[in-house]
């Protein structure tokens, strides 16, 4: 199940939010731990119906990471000891379903011949995101944030909660937390989580799937088949289709926790606005970013202790960025491309882009365009087969199709709504127009969410599904 199915949209969530609303909408503690029950059996019967034959590694990493917690808490002297089975056990749940593989292929190709067979373990659902969940939650009791966790109830719908187990956000337990035992549902949270759901729902439906009907058209064509032209097609029309999927699962996810009470982290706040790599990375995946800011980079020693260790931690973090996206040698260089360039703007690249406004807006665009399309291929031979086709379009012109064939009216408006939504008509309004912002929350806001919604699954029923992307990671 998803959230952007029919079957969530018609049937899973409407019993869900009328159940969770027959337990109360105050924030007396008896009610919050009826609702708790109600939604983690929600949430078991939301991840088991998309993944149920890995519905048992969700419940063995609650309950590991309940009764790492609880020992974490316990533990005096041991603490440190107890903190570091509980991380280890938890990366090396994540590091068999994920890495095992591509460990093997290292191992292959040290040894120069086949001598392991690949196991093509699947990947469960979320496993990345509740898993860093999960080791957040013990640093910060190690680190004295709050106590442990002693109802496994509330430990395990931290960690199962459906709007974010598949596709997240990171939520940390020290945001969560209290909110598991008093939380409260008002007509203007409600309100607001509607909109932000409609418009996620939106994002997604409406524009991420048609953009990616498209992209899949040219990057199915034999490589030798695909001019420079379509290259750069595809390239920026994944740029627009990656952040309408992802930021459009994030904010359904904000949605769907305000309808239940919840506040979780935002993820994305208009990363193509940004004039630096760096910036980038502080509106792109906020909870990523800012998860190994606080978990790998500061530890290792941030930025104080000199520059070059500076530059070896950003390395680090962005070979680590890199393998969380995929365990191909695509996603590492994609993480140290991004890393190499932070490195770069530290050096001095930064200031001398400040000085031209436009040239650091272009030099931004274009590193995540071409970092996309590594992303994108996810093999780095052909990745860097596609980038030789954007850097010499000149020679690479013969095609059998035209490029009309493969991207649609449809998909061409969708482009043009994308451009512009994705920061810069709020920009235009917030500058130009102001008092269009007042306008949140009226009633011409209201039917232009309908119409999303109504849009949205009229799409869906037509067979226009698309899962998210990041349910691959």
């Amino acid at each position: 199940m998803s959230l952007n199915s029919m079957l969530f949209l018609t049937a899973f969530l409407p019993v869900v939010f009328v159940a969770d609303r027959l337990c109360g909408t105050t924030g007396k503690k008896g009610s919050i731990q009826i609702r708790n029950v109600l939604l983690l059996l929600a949430s078991l019967v939301f991840y088991a119906w998309g993944d149920p034959a890995y519905l048992w590694l969700l419940l063995f990493s609650i309950a590991l990471n309940y009764c790492m917690g609880l020992w974490i808490g316990a533990a005096k002297r041991w603490a440190r000891l107890s903190l570091a089975v509980g991380v280890l056990a938890n990366l090396g749940l994540l590091g068999y379903y994920k890495y095992f593989d591509f460990f093997l292929r290292i191992l292959n190709r040290i040894i120069g011949r086949q001598v392991f067979e690949m196991q093509n373990i699947p990947l469960p659902i979320g496993i990345s995101f509740f898993t860093f969940g999960a080791v957040s939650y013990l640093v910060d009791l190690y680190r004295g944030l709050y106590p442990p966790e002693k109802n496994p109830v509330d430990m395990a719908l931290y960690l199962s909660f459906f709007p974010k187990v598949s596709v997240g956000p990171i939520a940390r337990y020290r945001d969560f937390g209290a909110q598991l035992r008093e939380r409260s549902i008002t007509s203007e949270k409600t309100a607001e989580g509607i909109r932000r759901f409609s418009y996620g729902l939106g994002k997604k439906v409406l524009v991420a799937n048609v953009l990616g009907s498209c992209v899949d058209k040219i990057y199915g064509q034999d490589i030798h088949n695909v001019t420079g032209a379509m290259v750069w097609c595809a390239a920026l029309l994944y740029t627009l289709q990656i952040y309408y999927d992802f930021s459009g699962f994030s904010d359904m996810a904000v949605g769907l926790s305000k309808l239940f009470g919840f506040e979780i982290c935002e993820n994305f706040h208009y990363p193509y606005l940004s004039g630096s790599i760096q910036e980038f990375w502080r509106r792109w995946h906020i909870s990523l970013s800012s998860w190994f800011r606080d978990y790998l980079y500061i530890p290792l020693g941030g930025n104080r202790k000199g520059k070059l260790r500076t530059y070896c931690n950003l390395i680090v973090v962005f070979l680590a960025t890199g393998l969380w996206h995929g365990a191909t040698t695509a996603f590492v260089a994609w993480g140290a491309m991004h890393g190499f360039f932070m490195i770069l703007e530290r050096l001095g690249l930064k200031k001398i882009l400040d000085r031209t406004r436009v040239l650091k807006y272009l030099y931004t665009m274009l590193i995540v365009v071409f970092g996309w399309v590594i992303f994108r291929v996810a093999n780095l031979a052909p990745a860097l087969a596609y980038l030789k086709r954007m850097l010499m379009p000149w020679r690479y012109t013969y095609s059998t199709f035209a490029l009309q064939e493969l991207v649609s009216h449809r998909c061409i408006a969708m482009a043009i709504a994308g451009v512009l939504g994705m920061g810069l008509l709020q920009a235009g309004i917030h500058r130009f127009c102001p008092s269009l912002e007042k306008q949140k929350g009226g009633i011409l806001e209201l039917l232009y969410c309908m119409a999303l919604v109504g849009a949205s699954m009229l799409s869906l029923v037509n067979g226009t599904y698309n899962p998210a992307i990041y349910l691959n990671f």
